[in-house]
């Protein structure tokens, strides 16, 4: 089967499309805001705080920070960092909604 010019993909109608759709290396993955809006705290139940800065969900009840990774909350209390006194005095910013 001949090869069609418009299937090579290194043409600008092919880089374009992956483009688009792949996240650069130097970008995190994005969080879907519906996903954050419905997890809570394992351990605790209470809502979570996320920080975008960090790419964390912050428990302040539970005093921990769980990772987010590839786009992913790690929501186990092993994946968890514990909030230093530094963290919790921070002003709480909005929840997850």
């Amino acid at each position: 089967m001949p090869a069609d010019e418009n299937s090579d993909d290194t043409s600008p109608k092919g880089r374009q499309g992956a483009s688009a759709t792949t996240p650069s290396q130097d970008e995190p993955p994005a969080v879907d805001r519906r996903v954050l809006e419905m997890l809570v705290c394992p351990l605790t139940k209470t809502t979570l705080e996320y920080n975008a800065k960090t790419l964390e969900l912050i428990s302040r009840a539970a005093g921990l920070a769980f990772p987010i990774r590839n786009g992913v909350p790690l929501m186990i209390e092993d994946a968890a960092r514990t909030l230093t006194d530094e963290d919790l005095e921070k002003r709480p910013a909005k929840p997850a909604k």
